[in-house]
């Protein structure tokens, strides 16, 4: 089975990223959006990565305007909106689809590994949450009405 650090993405300026760069690290893997009921998690997520970015996590964020058109503006809105909004910290990616055929690799991979309620492997909304220990390996899908705050002692345990 192809690990996540298998994968490359892009950033917000187009270019290719290998996810090998966080080999090693626990990830937590998050698609959102900007204009969501969900963007205060924002603040939340950004908490998590100042708490533990130094033990070896690390928070990668997918903008997807599939859900409601939610994430309308392009990479520099994006990433302009994180940064004055919510001092966002952690890498903010190119915005991506996280279901259908031009789904990313990376939430394709997410969303087999680790299905959601009854099994169904798509995505049903923004701020839906992966996190990935650190051999690669999907540990489990977080609801996007799960707070990030939720998730730290999932963290801390494999941390």
């Amino acid at each position: 089975m192809t690990h996540i650090t298998d994968l490359a993405v892009r950033a917000a300026d187009g270019a290719t990223v290998p996810l090998d760069r966080w080999a090693g690290q626990v990830l937590l893997i998050v698609n959102t959006a900007s204009q969501c009921g969900f963007t205060p998690q924002y603040e939340g997520l950004e908490a998590l990565h100042r708490r533990y970015a130094d033990k070896g996590f690390a928070i990668l964020a997918f903008p997807c305007n599939q859900f409601g058109a939610q994430e309308p503006g392009d990479a520099a809105e994006i990433a302009r909106f994180c940064t004055l909004t919510y001092d966002v910290t952690f890498p903010v990616f190119a915005k991506i689809d996280v279901n259908g055929p031009d789904a990313d690799p990376v939430f394709t991979l997410l969303k087999g590994a680790a299905p959601g309620l009854l099994g169904s492997k798509a995505i049903k909304w923004n701020f839906t949450k992966f996190l990935v220990d650190r051999s690669g390996q999907v540990v489990r899908r977080y609801a996007p009405t799960t707070r990030p705050d939720a998730i730290a002692a999932d963290i801390e345990a494999l941390l």
